[in-house]
């Protein structure tokens, strides 16, 4: 697994991790009133971790081709 794809990989874990510990962290509370508060805050950070997961997949999926090496002429024309 090359450096790239272990990233990608790494972010999407680590996304993981926060999003649960944010979540169990704010609805271990109780109060309705911070619950009230709390629920668009949980709904808007699990929007950004959601992109930074789909960024952490985009690069742990992609597939890299080397290029392949020139071939050098050796007729000139």
């Amino acid at each position: 697994m090359d450096k790239s794809r272990l990233y990608g990989l790494l972010i999407c874990i680590g996304i993981v991790i926060v999003g649960i510990l944010f979540v169990v962290g704010v609805f271990k509370g109780g109060r309705i009133g911070y619950i009230a508060l709390a629920v668009p805050v949980v709904i808007f950070t699990l929007g950004v971790l959601g992109l930074g997961f789909w960024i952490g997949w985009t690069i742990f999926s992609i597939k890299v081709v080397p290029p392949e090496p020139e071939e050098k002429d050796s007729e000139k024309k």
